[in-house]
């Protein structure tokens, strides 16, 4: 299909010709600007990036190729949500009112008294959501989905099949995660053991301290269970203070004693930015020595994360949205572009590359986090693109202009700003 796409925002956004190539799988992205540089055309072979070259109007194009005019607009990688609730929003339902205690526990009540009424979980759900997330350019997740003893592993089964459904056009990486907690229900943990034999990437766990009442069983319980299966853990901690601090130096005990260095995730851990500098540097430089890392949804009324302190000591950070338009509650609509700005402004970042920084933090080094170790528009990645009307990574970031043009995997699925897949 040869596509052109204009820069200017007068202009029709984009403009389809007839197919040169019905079944081609070539595709040359020509006029884009990777991170603000200078122009360049890439050429996308079976899905990945084959070639990057300064940019030639008088290149000549393979007769058996697409063709997608950039128009100089700014490039970037795929977004990545590594901290994502693929399976249970309402997005796309009728409005739907938050009734239940604006707790935790409450939360939890609340999602399992009305899950079902919402066809959550649930192939159209998920699909839903993931084409929310294509049309602001995510092409990467890392997605908690629900194992209780409700739902067994149908969470999992159908999140799976609406990644298929798509095409694959979004990497997938899936964390079996006991909303409900781990001990207090019996045979939670036989579900999560039989979630990582099935192929789970990682199994979670939620505040062993104040759900399970138990911190020392429930760590006890997942870490045997990851030793078992060589999967990596990802564990919600929302306890704060010296009581978050505990667990997580709990975890990273148990991470060196299994040799799970680099498959240990804290999300949220409120705890890391509430404590004093020498404290906090303590169980920071626990952390790095462990191999642990976080992710964050930058929430407010909460203390940020120290990120500079995080990343100088070797902790990888990443973003995600969380859940958006759920039973927990009516924020977000899945744009990871926003959730990166949102980390900018709680973090108190403002300098040119500390922007930078936010942007890689949701996009190349993000995506590290759902197993892609390379994410940047180089030769040999998969090519996940997103073209912007922005000056700069900053100006796009600052504005969160609409997403002209995502190819995911070499298969154009947003054009004009619209999903065309």
């Amino acid at each position: 299909m040869s596509t052109s796409f204009s820069s200017n925002p007068a202009a029709p956004a984009s403009h389809f010709a007839e197919p040169r190539s019905a079944d081609s799988s070539r595709l040359d992205l020509v006029n884009v600007r990777p991170w603000g540089g200078a122009p360049v055309d890439l050429a996308i072979s079976e899905g990945f990036i084959s070639a990057v070259e300064p940019h030639d109007p008088a290149r000549p194009i393979p007769q058996d190729a697409r063709l997608v005019d950039g128009k100089g607009l700014l490039a970037l990688p795929g977004f990545a949500n590594a901290h994502a609730h693929t399976d249970k929003s309402w997005w796309g339902k009728p409005w739907v009112s938050y009734g239940g205690e604006a707790t935790t526990a409450g939360r939890i009540a609340h999602e399992r008294a009305h899950r079902d009424e919402l066809g959550i979980p649930g192939v159209e759900v998920s699909t839903a959501v993931m084409r929310e997330y294509l049309r602001h350019g995510t092409t990467v997740q890392r997605t908690h989905v629900d194992v209780d003893l409700g739902v067994g592993l149908r969470g999992i089964e159908v999140v799976c099949e609406a990644v298929a459904g798509l095409d694959n056009t979004i990497t997938t990486q899936i964390v079996a995660f006991p909303q409900d907690g781990v001990l207090r229900r019996e045979g939670v943990l036989e579900l999560l053991d039989a979630a990582a034999a099935a192929g789970a990437d990682y199994i979670g766990g939620l505040d062993p301290a104040t759900i399970d009442r138990d911190p020392v069983g429930q760590l006890d319980g997942i870490f045997r269970i990851a030793e078992k299966h060589g999967c990596g853990i990802d564990l919600h901690l929302h306890d704060g203070g010296e009581l978050g601090a505990f667990q997580i130096e709990l975890m990273a005990d148990r991470t060196i004693r299994a040799g799970l260095e680099g498959k240990v995730n804290v999300a949220h851990g409120f705890a890391v930015g509430q404590l004093s500098p020498a404290r906090q540097a303590a169980l920071i430089e626990r952390m790095a020595e462990a191999g642990m890392s976080m992710t964050t949804v930058s929430p407010l009324r909460v203390e940020p994360l120290p990120v500079r302190e995080l990343l100088a000591a070797g902790v990888p950070v990443a973003l995600g949205t969380d859940g958006f338009r759920d039973l927990w509650g009516p924020y977000g609509d899945g744009d990871m572009l926003k959730v990166a700005l949102k980390f900018a402004q709680v973090s108190g970042l403002r300098y040119d590359e500390e922007l930078t920084l936010a942007l890689e933090l949701a996009t190349t080094v993000g995506a590290q986090f759902a197993g892609v170790a390379s994410h940047n528009l180089s030769v040999g990645d998969r090519a996940d693109v997103v073209l912007l009307e922005a000056e700069n990574p900053m100006d796009a970031l600052v504005r969160s202009p609409q997403r002209a043009v995502v190819i995911a995997g070499g298969k154009i699925v947003v054009a004009g700003g619209q999903l065309v897949r």
